[in-house]
């Protein structure tokens, strides 16, 4: 979907890179509004469902706390090497340009747009749903419970920081860290540093790539 704005500031890769203004992934200005969201949207839709979750594991399930605090560490585990491979292999799949485009590539022609810096609950339960119910045949209603509440605080864990490395200001050495690690896959090296919340997986797959970034 082509986009009429200013020109762009730099190009980094496949992307023409915008530092103002906002694409648009539909033509029609009702379905637009909801590929938009405020920061802090998803947490407003996933606390709850996590909150629920929980409940459930502790009340409906023969579980005990030890078991349900460790299956949803598992969970938050299991989370942080999904975001890794998401973003690399759905999120970069460029082999189809638009669908790339309109899932992530806008995000990246237009990174400042504070209005696409999280997934909408409608895409992101796209996502959730199938999990869910992986989680669910292959562990039982019981596990898959903690462990998918674990999954879901990892995928809060990532909006979260996404939106914080875009927005906010680091002040740690961890988060000035995770900052620069980010941008530079914005800005220098978008086939590289994949992980948001750590560098783990970029190291462990040979994607960790700490040059200065020169923007």
């Amino acid at each position: 979907m082509n986009d009429t704005t200013r020109p762009p500031a730099k190009t980094v890769g496949d992307y023409e890179i915008h530092l103002t203004g906002q694409g648009r992934q539909f033509k029609n200005d009702f379905m637009e509004k909801f590929g938009r969201c405020h920061g802090l949207t998803p947490l407003v839709f996933y606390v709850p469902i996590v909150a629920y979750c929980l409940y459930l594991a502790f009340t409906d399930t023969a579980l005990g706390l030890a078991s349900i605090l460790g299956w949803a560490s598992l969970g938050l585990l299991v989370w942080t090497v999904s975001e890794y491979w998401l973003h690399r292999k759905l999120f970069h799949w460029k082999k189809w340009p638009q669908f790339h485009y309109f899932i992530h590539g806008i995000h990246h022609v237009y990174p400042n747009d504070r209005g696409r810096m999280v997934m909408p609950p409608g895409a992101s339960a796209s996502l959730a749903v199938p999990f869910w119910f992986i989680f669910y045949f292959a562990c039982g209603y019981a596990v898959a419970l903690p462990f998918f509440s674990g999954f879901v605080v990892g995928y809060l864990w990532y909006d979260m920081t996404h939106y914080w490395t875009h927005v906010g200001k680091a002040r740690s050495s961890w988060g000035k860290m995770i900052r620069k690690q980010h941008m530079l896959h914005h800005f220098n090296t978008p086939e590289h540093n994949y992980g948001v919340t750590s560098p783990l997986w970029d190291m462990v797959f040979g994607t960790y790539k700490p040059q200065k970034a020169d923007s």
